[in-house]
């Protein structure tokens, strides 16, 4: 797609947009959080190109990027492999602000998320960022959970009756069941493809599995039918990944059990849906995406 409005173009991402979008995307993140006080969400420039560049390669993502006379100015993606869709990460150059450019990098992905008929669309904003949440609140975005973004290393290393081990593919279908009885709706292209790299791991306890992570940190996410099945599967974990994990902050339990287990808050965040949504009928980490 091309959608001009203006000086301001928004076309499908290609992999070499990563190396214009990799330093865009880890500025705008390191400025915004450094003005509030947050350290950054990504070790550095590079890091965020090689994240971008596997993401606009990605079949089950569909990512955009914004010109905005002739240069490339911003990008987004979108997380087409569940029928709720996930948004992000969205970013844009601080020195083209007030332009519009990411309302219309957000409108690309609703566009898309319409034309696929995706039962919802979700994404995780940082609480402390006003523009973004605004920008969402007057797209439709719903506030759904206040979440804690905690980093460290959990003391605790085992939880007992409690046996976490690797996930393999013919775990797949009772995690997708347990995933519907949680959410409503599973997340099966995601696990699958963490099953295929080894990063996925399941819980079982009373001979039965009762939760899985595709992995612990801030691109996986975690369902489980109880507090005592995360904790098991956050304390099975080597380490956190990326810049953390997302606890939900009404989950008194769980962010207890953290907190006094050394892990600490760095910053709070928020997850906003549109569409379908069900309270969880169970214990749950989302991923940065949803």
């Amino acid at each position: 797609m091309r959608e001009m409005r203006g000086e301001v173009s928004v076309r499908q991402a290609r992999p070499e947009d990563s190396v214009a979008c990799g330093p865009i995307c880890y500025e705008a993140f390191a400025a915004i959080n450094k003005a509030h006080g947050f350290p950054c969400d990504f070790p550095g420039p590079e890091a965020v190109t090689g994240l971008l560049s596997r993401m606009f390669s990605h079949p089950g993502l569909y990512s955009v990027v914004a010109e905005y006379d002739g240069r490339v100015v911003g990008s987004n993606a979108l997380d087409e492999r569940s029928v709720i869709h996930g948004v992000g990460p969205i970013s844009i150059d601080p020195g083209v602000q007030n332009r519009g450019v990411g309302r219309k990098l957000m409108e690309a992905v609703m566009t898309r998320a319409r034309e696929r008929g995706a039962a919802g669309v979700r994404l995780v904003q940082a609480a402390f960022h006003n523009r973004s949440f605004s920008l969402y609140a007057s797209m439709g975005f719903d506030v759904r959970e206040p979440l804690a973004c905690l980093q460290g290393q959990v003391k605790e290393r085992l939880v007992p009756g409690c046996t976490v081990r690797t996930a393999a593919h013919e775990d797949l279908d009772e995690c997708n069941a347990l995933s519907h009885r949680v959410h409503g709706f599973d997340r099966g292209g995601e696990l699958k493809a963490a099953i295929a790299e080894g990063t996925a791991s399941v819980v079982e306890r009373g001979g039965r599995v009762t939760g899985y992570a595709t992995h612990i940190g801030f691109f996986g996410h975690t369902t489980a039918e109880s507090n005592l099945d995360m904790q098991a599967l956050i304390a099975g974990a080597e380490a956190l990944t990326g810049s953390g994990i997302l606890v939900p902050s009404r989950n008194t339990t769980l962010l207890r059990w953290c907190l006094g287990n050394g892990l600490r808050v760095v910053q709070p965040m928020t997850l906003m849906s549109t569409g379908l949504y069900n309270e969880p009928a169970g214990a749950w980490l989302p991923s940065v995406s949803f």
